[in-house]
């Protein structure tokens, strides 16, 4: 039985197996390797998942939702139309359209996956992409860590003993940072950090915001197509910028009078804030490692966002040193997952590799603050489990009772660095029972146990009389119940999906709406006129003239195209 690979990403999905001693990216319906994150609601209210979505972010953004990785793991919902669908649902739709797409690739049914997720993402997030996972029929064999999965793609595991590596991954939405070394068969991460709310996405809209002061555009006043219309044409100024020292955008809204130029000195000089909080978890995993930026033998950069310049150069700046990025940084994660995928199977034709993680952020408990006179700082933190400790990992500490007569405690579980529990995250809580004495006298051994998958289960021994209490964390901020659970399979079973045979057909409408919708006058009815021939011909079901429909259709897109808003 194969198991799939699947990044998971916050803009781009993608998915690959191990085949015949390698990793084999899975092509989409469309025959694209890439396939966007993004899930819309039709007229004909089916859903669409990717391209066909993504063109329709301009044209339809009520019924289109992206970048809903972010809120894995919270109670955020998303409202396309009518429909209400929280962060997981939204997942699923794509993990169910990348498994749908492997099988007809592979031609056999797929029902186990590894999946990655940004090494920053808390214990809740992890879950979420599980349940996400379950609820289209795929049992998660392991989640890995995306720049873990980038280090076994470059072959850090095939370097010398005891080099060092530093991965920086910065997707659409998220920002890791993971220190790898490699010592005889076992890769390992020594630490971890990271932004789970820093990415490509918020480059852009530092953009945006310059844009609109400008041009003394009031954003709250904008419709959702005009936001959504200008925060694409600065999206496409943005990757422009990759390769062009300065671009120009024509017009993006109406109060725009002149052409606005923005060149990479001025993005830079916007973008200064964004950078600083890069350098921040980069800063932080040297120093819990215990190493300087000398000790490290090679920076490697993973994630489109570190395609943009400056962020290359502030890497080098750094580490006195050009990083890597030869491998694809939108594909490398997909690679690598695959490469774990293979593992689990045991694959022949690959060696066996040894993975230790880390446990990105630290459990704890809360005991008591002493100094909270006034009753405003509440209790403090205990770490049990720090940040940084290699996992599978088990650690146990004693706790006492704190009044005279006291006959239980409360183990209250909390997820953070923050000396104050009410700042970090509440995950749980065990009450045990201990027979009445002296405060102090009664004594609990509290041991947490955090496994490869985010797994945490604890459990407390009452040292007087043996008795012994467990919890395993399941419902955590933003995770479904079981009876929410079965309510999701059966809303997104009642869907209606867009037939994966005629989804080339819909992304050309999308596109040709969605450019459309940007045009006015004369170049707005040509195309009207178009998309209503396109119709006709596909209410025909003549294949032959459906082919040479859109072959014209495509050939006078793409010359609209080439007349591009940028210079």
């Amino acid at each position: 039985m194969r198991i799939l690979g699947i990044d998971l990403g916050t803009t781009n999905s993608a998915c690959a197996i191990w085949n015949n001693g390698k990793a084999e990216l899975i092509p989409n319906r469309l025959d694209k390797l890439l396939t966007p994150s993004v899930v819309g609601i039709d007229e004909n209210n089916e859903v669409l998942v990717g391209e066909s979505a993504k063109h329709r972010l301009v044209s339809h953004p009520s019924l289109t939702a992206s970048v809903f990785k972010r809120y894995m793991g919270s109670e955020y919902e998303f409202k396309l139309g009518k429909r209400k669908f929280s962060p997981v649902e939204l997942s699923s739709l794509v993990l169910r359209s990348l498994k749908e797409d492997a099988e007809a690739y592979l031609k056999e049914e797929i029902t186990q996956a590894v999946i990655s997720v940004p090494a920053y993402f808390s214990d809740a997030q992890r879950k979420a992409t599980k349940l996400a996972a379950e609820l289209v029929g795929l049992k998660v064999e392991r989640l890995i860590n995306e720049p873990t999965a980038a280090a076994m793609v470059y072959g850090l595991h095939e370097k010398s003993d005891g080099a060092q590596f530093l991965i920086l991954d910065m997707g659409g939405g998220t920002f890791d940072v993971s220190l790898v070394e490699y010592f005889s068969g076992v890769l390992e991460v020594h630490a971890s950090s990271g932004d789970n709310f820093l990415g490509g996405e918020d480059f852009l809209s530092v953009l945006a915001q310059k844009y609109l002061s400008d041009h003394s555009i009031n954003e709250k006043k904008l419709s959702s197509n005009e936001r959504q219309r200008i925060f694409e044409m600065l999206n496409n100024a943005k990757h422009q910028l990759t390769y062009s020292q300065n671009v120009t955008v024509e017009k993006a809204h109406k109060q725009q009078e002149k052409p606005w130029i923005i060149d990479r000195d001025l993005f830079l000089k916007i973008s200064q804030p964004l950078l600083y909080r890069i350098q921040t978890p980069i800063e932080r995993t040297l120093s819990d490692a215990a190493i300087t930026p000398s000790d490290i033998d090679e920076v490697v950069l993973v994630g489109g966002a570190t395609r943009m310049p400056m962020i290359r150069s502030l890497v080098s700046k750094m580490f006195r040193r050009m990083p890597s990025g030869n491998i694809d940084p939108d594909l490398v994660v997909a690679m690598g997952v695959a490469i774990q995928a293979g593992l689990k199977e045991k694959q022949s034709d690959l060696d066996d590799i040894v993975l230790t993680d880390v446990c990105p952020y630290s459990l704890g408990t809360e005991i008591l603050n002493h100094n909270d006179k006034s009753g405003k700082q509440g209790g403090l933190f205990m770490p049990i489990i720090e940040r940084n400790s290699v996992v599978p990992t088990s650690i146990v500490k004693s706790l006492c009772t704190a009044s005279d007569n006291q006959k239980e405690l409360k183990v209250c579980i909390y997820q953070g660095e923050s000396r104050l529990v009410k700042n970090n995250i509440y995950l749980g809580e065990l009450e045990v029972e201990v027979p009445r004495g002296p405060k102090g006298k009664e004594t609990i051994d509290v041991r947490y146990s955090y496994d490869m998958n985010g797994l945490l289960e604890i459990d407390v021994t009452v040292d007087s009389t043996g008795k012994t209490y467990h919890k395993t964390i399941l419902n955590t901020p933003g995770t479904l119940s079981e009876k929410e659970i079965e309510a999701s399979k059966v809303k997104l079973a009642n869907l209606k999906f867009h037939p994966r045979e005629n989804e080339s057909y819909r992304v050309l409408i999308a596109r040709a709406e969605k450019i459309y919708e940007g045009a006015l006058g004369e170049r707005r009815d040509n195309i009207g006129n178009i998309l209503y021939q396109f119709d006709q011909v596909l209410e025909s079901q003549d294949i032959r003239d459906i082919e040479k429909f859109v072959q014209k259709l495509e050939e006078h897109l793409h010359l609209i195209e080439q007349e591009s808003v940028f210079t």
